[in-house]
């Protein structure tokens, strides 16, 4: 079993940055981690992904060029750094986990972090 702890959320305004993290813990060798997100009143899509062996990474194009997904395997923790906010980053972001790559449904990563609300105020 894999657990899973976001934090780093908050209320920024527009161009402003925030820094989310997440911890893993548990059986967690292997797998690879993701970020979504979930705007209010909307379905949860994918942001970024993370390779554990290798560190490649992959994002949509929403945020391409502004956020940068980062892993430190040695602490199993995961960052996304989020520049040049807009309002339409506001969302709850989730961490999850796969043992696959070049996903971005949801229903492709089993294990999932509690969300950690971000705020972009205009």
């Amino acid at each position: 079993q894999v657990q899973l702890v976001a934090s780093g959320g908050g209320m920024v305004q527009t161009g402003g940055s925030l820094r989310l993290s997440c911890a893993a813990s548990g059986a967690f060798s292997g797998y690879n981690m993701g970020w979504f997100r979930q705007p209010p009143g909307k379905e949860r899509e994918f942001v970024a992904a993370i390779r554990r062996s290798g560190g490649d990474t992959y994002y949509a194009s929403s945020v391409k060029g502004r956020f940068t997904i980062s892993g430190d395997n040695g602490k199993n923790t995961m960052a996304l750094q989020m520049n040049s906010l807009k309002p339409e980053d506001t969302a709850v972001y989730y961490c999850a986990a796969t043992h696959r790559w070049m996903v971005v449904d949801v229903n492709e990563f089993y294990f999932w972090g509690q969300g950690t609300q971000v705020t972009v105020s205009s």
